[in-house]
């Protein structure tokens, strides 16, 4: 499991930010899990086999 976070930022058109908040709410989840969950699955969907192996497995990653 990871005990250390990176900061990634973004710039995204203010209106997309707005709605991207609000259904992540009706979700109740956090904007920064869905885009954790966004960059597992990019990795997965695209990354190289070791690549994906490097990726922590379960738990609370905070990838």
């Amino acid at each position: 499991m990871e005990n250390r976070t990176a900061r990634l930022t973004i710039l995204v058109d203010p209106i997309k930010k707005e709605l991207f908040e609000e259904v992540c709410a009706l979700q109740d989840l956090t904007p920064s899990q869905v885009v954790r969950s966004l960059i597992r699955d990019y990795i997965r969907e695209h990354g190289t086999p070791e690549q994906v192996a490097r990726m922590p497995i379960g738990g609370k990653s905070r990838l």
